[in-house]
């Protein structure tokens, strides 16, 4: 089990430094691409492709959240964790050769949504991750994470 994303399992992490477009905006980061998702507006989305994640998300948590937020997060979190993976191939790479091993961010800030704290949470982050290994393991050309797929709430 890799129950944290950090030291040699960094890379696993949203907050990782990983250039890659996501729907047209260059983003240096994961968190970033997903803090912008907040607005509704594409222009509004752009104020985040220069920012480390630390740096976005203290902006995401400034801004109004787009009306749909809470129905569509987890599909925007599968669609940017698979272009990050898919445009750094290097990543792709490590994260296949994770093989087996069940995918757990453990944190200590409170997140039981995205990860898990003392191993208590829905960990989506880490199923995600996951999911997509799968589907890269297997050699597929067209990766669908689809909306659909059952997380574990």
């Amino acid at each position: 089990m890799i129950n944290s994303f950090t030291n040699e399992y960094y890379f696993l992490s949203n907050y990782s430094n990983s250039d890659f477009v996501y729907d047209g905006i260059p983003y240096k980061n994961a968190e970033s691409a997903f803090q912008s998702q907040k607005y509704a507006n594409k222009e509004d989305r752009k104020q985040f492709s220069n920012l480390n994640s630390t740096e976005a998300r203290k902006l995401g948590r400034k801004i109004s959240l787009r009306k749909d937020w809470e129905s569509v997060k987890v599909n925007e979190m599968k669609k940017i964790v698979k272009e990050k993976f898919l445009q750094n191939p290097d990543l792709q790479k490590k994260l296949i050769e994770t093989n087996s091993e069940y995918l757990e961010e453990g944190n200590t800030w409170g997140d039981r949504l995205w990860g898990t704290v003392d191993g208590c949470g829905a960990n989506l982050l880490g199923q995600i991750l996951m999911e997509l290994r799968g589907q890269l393991a297997l050699g597929k050309q067209d990766i669908k994470i689809e909306p659909e797929s059952e997380l574990e709430l």
